[in-house]
């Protein structure tokens, strides 16, 4: 039996191409998992967790790349050996990857090498970016919930005491604790004396 396993990194990106090409493969819709949202460096992975349950010894795990698999070394070999152990074996694309055949571990260590150094590049592109963005001033975290005239009015409504803390919060569309911050920021920090 062909079990498939197709991932994506984020929710916005789409699976159809990979599922076309694990159709493609001879795996039937009904055996294909996938997993929406997680990299393949995550090994708590919902799809992987039942397509890894789903196969018997004799069975095939389909991929159409090994980097959906896995983005690092060890987890592809770990991976390898947990469907070797189960007697599963594992095609990449159409390729099968036999353990007992050193050109074959050969490539698939060539394989997972790429998928972690693509994801390692991946990672480091961020952080310059993020750095550049900081830089430049563009980078300033997340946006207030409340302008400054917002907060100083529900500081206002606060002090007056005829509102309840919830309903100045559904008055303003924000949660309570976003109206105890406001308030303890208008408090100032406080400070306890040790005597």
């Amino acid at each position: 039996m062909l079990i498939g396993y197709a991932r994506v990194s984020t929710n916005a990106q789409d699976l159809t191409a990979q599922r076309n090409a694990l159709r493609a493969l001879g795996v039937d819709e009904e055996n294909i998992h996938v997993d929406h949202g997680l990299t393949g460096t995550n090994r708590e992975r919902p799809g992987l967790r039942e397509a890894l349950a789903a196969v018997r010894a004799g069975d095939t795990l389909v991929v159409a790349k090994l980097d959906r698999l896995a983005r690092s070394l060890p987890d592809a070999r770990d991976i390898a050996d947990e469907l070797t152990r189960k007697g599963v074996a594992l095609s990449l694309g159409g390729s099968v990857y036999d353990p007992n055949d050193p050109v074959g571990r050969l490539l698939f260590n060539v394989l997972g090498m790429v998928a972690e150094f693509e994801s390692d590049l991946i990672r480091m592109r961020t952080r310059e970016g993020m750095a550049v963005a900081k830089a430049k001033g563009r980078l300033r975290g997340k946006k207030p919930k409340l302008s400054a005239a917002q907060e100083r009015h529900l500081v206002n409504l606060h002090r007056q005491g005829a509102h309840t803390t919830s309903e100045i919060a559904e008055l303003f569309g924000v949660a309570r604790s976003t109206v105890y911050r406001a308030i303890q920021r208008a408090d100032g920090p406080r400070t306890t004396s040790l005597e």
